[in-house]
């Protein structure tokens, strides 16, 4: 190649490059500008809540106020339609007795209601049909739940009766035990301030933890009582158990 041509081809080469320059010059001169930052370490701390944590317990015994009987009857028949109608005949019985004593419709709900085979010695064999149906009665006074189920179990003609005992508000006694015990708490978060040297600060966060009210013992009556049924009552016992956060003063 001559010396003339390379001369060219030199100044063509450099006229391009100088062209390219001008290019990204301008194309850089419209973009936003973009900073690149190297990463640092990022500092770690550790952060606790400091406070004094403490929990109450505390019940309050109540003489209940409400009883909850359950009677039922039954009936055995070789079919499920003769047990089922002997059943309802049974069971119009016992509701009209209940209802007779007083007890409103809002007060009485079935409880359960079963029709079911019963077999021969070696369960291959249907002997039968067992048809029962279990009602249960809210009984508002307490103090007359034995003649209650007297008259259920000898003119209603009852044979499986319940009895257990509760409260129309356990609510209440709940607030009531729940005070108690957020006392409780706050004894309990004192005693641990003094022996810490810290003043106690204001509550910061109140839990419930449980709250639970123990019903009385549920008793079971034969199908007829040779005398009248006497229940004593007892007290229930209605259980909370809270948990309180105090800030350090």
């Amino acid at each position: 190649m001559t010396s003339s041509i390379r001369l060219v081809l030199v100044s063509v080469a450099g006229a391009s490059l100088v062209a390219l320059v001008v290019a990204v010059a301008v194309v850089a001169a419209g973009r936003a500008p973009v900073f690149i930052t190297s990463p640092t370490a990022a500092s770690t701390t550790t952060s606790f809540e400091t406070g004094v944590f403490t929990t109450g317990d505390a019940s309050v015994s109540k003489k209940p106020d409400t009883a909850f009987l359950s009677a039922g009857v039954e009936s055995q028949q070789s079919t499920a339609a003769g047990a089922q109608s002997d059943l309802a005949g049974k069971a119009a019985k016992l509701i009209a007795r209940v209802k007779a004593l007083g007890v409103a419709d809002k007060d009485l709900n079935t409880e359960g209601y079963s029709v079911s085979p019963t077999y021969a010695p070696g369960g291959q064999t249907v002997s039968g049909y067992r048809a029962s149906e279990q009602l249960q009665v809210t009984w508002h006074d307490v103090n007359t739940v034995g003649k209650a189920l007297d008259a259920i179990v000898q003119e209603g003609g009852a044979t499986n009766v319940g009895a257990s005992f509760g409260l129309a508000d356990p609510k209440a006694a709940q607030a009531e035990a729940r005070t108690l015990a957020i006392a409780d708490a706050r004894s309990r978060a004192q005693a641990m301030a003094s022996a810490a040297g810290i003043r106690l600060g204001q509550v910061i966060r109140v839990s419930d933890l449980a709250s639970s009210g123990l019903p009385s013992a549920r008793f079971e009556l034969g199908a007829a009582a040779p005398s009248a049924t006497q229940l004593p009552l007892g007290e229930l016992n209605v259980a909370v158990t809270v948990e309180v956060d105090f800030a350090i003063a």
